[in-house]
């Protein structure tokens, strides 16, 4: 018998209300997602969702963190893939440290994979960091999906 996909994966709303107080301007205030753990995970694949808002924009990057608070973060390189038409996605592409910035138009969503392997030194941790850039609100959402666990065991990813 084979797994579901869904208990292969762990799904988790990065970016909750106390980050982006309205999703309508998921960009507003420049958000950092929820510091999460990589501990036991050797990828994580943050989505950005843009919904209506055909003009805003961010610059996305990635930050590896030495703890929750986080007390040190360290800019890293990542990959990325964009689908700002339909369901046509553009190639998969290396970002990096510097990120890229999102593409103005509206029904928009990004794919953004962190490899554990890319983390600073001795770093468990992981955060995605949006810079609004046009401000004009978006509608969206931020999501984080772990993947690959290291334990075939349910890990809380928030520890």
């Amino acid at each position: 018998m084979t797994a579901r996909l869904m208990e292969n994966l762990n799904v988790y709303n990065c970016c909750p209300s106390g980050i982006i107080a309205a999703n309508e301007d998921i960009f507003n205030g420049n958000p950092a997602s929820d510091v999460i753990s990589m501990e036991n995970y050797d990828s994580i694949m943050f989505i950005i969702v843009k919904n209506a808002g055909a003009t805003g924009t961010a610059t996305i990057t990635v930050e590896s963190c030495d703890d929750t608070t986080p007390s040190t973060t360290t800019a890293i390189a990542f990959h990325y893939q964009a689908c700002t038409s339909g369901n046509t996605w553009g190639a998969v592409t290396a970002a990096t440290t510097a990120g890229f910035t999102t593409t103005a138009g509206a029904d928009q969503c990004y794919l953004i994979e962190v490899s554990a392997a890319a983390l600073s030194g001795t770093d468990n941790f992981v955060r995605l960091q949006a810079t609004e850039v046009v401000n004009n609100p978006c509608d969206g959402a931020i999501l984080c999906v772990l993947g690959n666990p290291r334990y075939t065991a349910d890990i809380d990813c928030t520890s």
